[in-house]
């Protein structure tokens, strides 16, 4: 995939946006590039791109989050800090937007400067097993609010399907003709696969845009 300066990971509960989003930041940084990681999810203070602070300031990553991450408060707070991932263009952003259209609220402040720099790829993160998309007709359903919420465009998908520890092989292809019918209603390219490491030599020629992962540790 060709790299934009900003990158943002949206999605549905439980997709794995996370997961992506602290992924690819180490994906760009593996590259020479300097790059910046912005938790951005105000609604969900369990599993988030904060858990893997330390890691990523070992790979020479910056995060930013909300001063709220990793509590049980649910306040819309995001730090001045986060105008800087507009500020300095030598650096690679990756934002991880909060779940669903509640989460991607949290965006629209930041929605003029994305627009006006025009250097940014909005990723919706489709999990084909989760409950609440049943469908790909309901992944579009959820897209769309997501869109209409943070009133910036998603621009390709990325399939992340899985069924947490039990993942194999077999439930990343099951996922294919979902993720096409999503690709084929949204009009919008699909720009990876993701799964885990574990099973790269059983999907790495298999599917398209392969993407191994590390599995972010859970916070409880």
């Amino acid at each position: 995939m060709q790299e934009k300066r900003i990158t943002l990971f949206v999605g549905h509960y439980g997709s794995g946006k996370t997961n992506l989003a602290v992924n690819y930041a180490a994906h760009l940084s593996g590259q020479g590039k300097r790059v910046v990681l912005a938790d951005m999810d105000i609604v969900n203070p369990y599993f988030r791109s904060k858990d893997s602070e330390e890691e990523l300031r070992a790979l020479g990553i910056q995060t930013l989050s909300s001063p709220y991450a990793n509590t049980n408060l649910d306040a819309p707070a995001m730090p001045a800090s986060f105008y800087g991932i507009f500020e300095h263009k030598d650096r690679f952003a990756v934002l991880d937007v909060g779940g669903d259209d509640r989460g991607a609220v949290a965006l629209g402040r930041y929605v003029p400067m994305i627009r006006e720099e025009n250097d940014f790829e909005m990723i919706f993160v489709a999990n084909a097993h989760r409950a609440l998309t049943p469908t790909p007709e309901d992944a579009l359903e959820v897209m769309r609010e997501i869109e209409l919420a943070c009133k910036l465009p998603v621009t390709a998908i990325a399939n992340n399907s899985h069924l947490g520890e039990f993942t194999d092989a077999e439930t990343v292809l099951a996922s294919e003709s979902y993720v096409q019918r999503l690709c084929e209603l949204s009009g919008l390219p699909l720009i990876m696969t993701a799964f885990e490491k574990k099973l790269a030599p059983d999907l790495t020629d298999r599917v398209p845009h392969p993407f191994p992962i590390t599995l972010q540790k859970k916070y409880y």
